[in-house]
């Protein structure tokens, strides 16, 4: 019995510091800007116990990131069409860049906190190659369709994090508009064409 109440401390401590993160980096000008003691300090606990839950700040990073992106993804692996895996692939492949750029939008300062973690490329991070897995796997599902990795990866590219904040910040684009663009870039990939002679 006195173990129940440490788990009960450490959960409520690991929802509170997620929490407090996920409002950090939303309202913060640059992710770069939060620290593990603005975190602490929002959330009411020690740094000890961030650095116990999470490992450090990219753990922390992580583990949100993986919070916020968890209803998506169970979209994706179980859910009903234009996500799920009944879906055609000529739907599926538009509605699974749409759902990372939306997110990538929605979550902008996390993304690029993520992508701005280093330690190794971006490319062998599990939340990318999870997304270029799906999205091959989809795409050469398509009849005569050649090179999904190759295509997934260039896809993939339109909703980098760092590309979103350009054109979302810099660009002053909307979120409709960005939605168009890759809707428009995704058919022209999709567009069947001729066999080479």
């Amino acid at each position: 019995m006195p173990e129940r109440k440490p788990r009960a401390d450490a959960t409520r401590n690991r929802e509170a510091v997620l929490a407090a993160a996920d409002t950090l980096f939303a309202r913060c000008a640059s992710p770069q800007e939060v620290t593990m003691a603005d975190i602490a300090a929002a959330a009411g606990v020690g740094k000890a116990t961030l650095f116990r839950g999470f490992g450090d700040r990219t753990g922390l990073i992580h583990a949100l990131y993986e919070m916020r992106l968890a209803p998506i993804r169970l979209a994706i692996e179980e859910g009903a069409p234009p996500l799920g895996p009944a879906t055609p692939p000529l739907q599926r492949v538009p509605a699974l860049l749409d759902a990372v750029l939306c997110f990538k939008i929605d979550n902008r300062h996390l993304a690029l906190a993520l992508e701005g973690t280093g330690g190794g490329s971006p490319y062998a991070a599990d939340h990318y190659t999870r997304w270029h897995s799906t999205l091959q796997a989809a795409l050469e599902q398509i009849p005569g369709f050649t090179d999904g990795s190759f295509a997934a990866h260039a896809l993939l590219a339109a909703t980098r994090a760092d590309l979103v904040e350009h054109l979302v910040g810099q660009q002053r684009m909307t979120r409709e508009q960005l939605r168009t663009h890759l809707a428009a870039l995704t058919a022209r990939v999709l567009e069947p064409r001729p066999p080479l002679e």
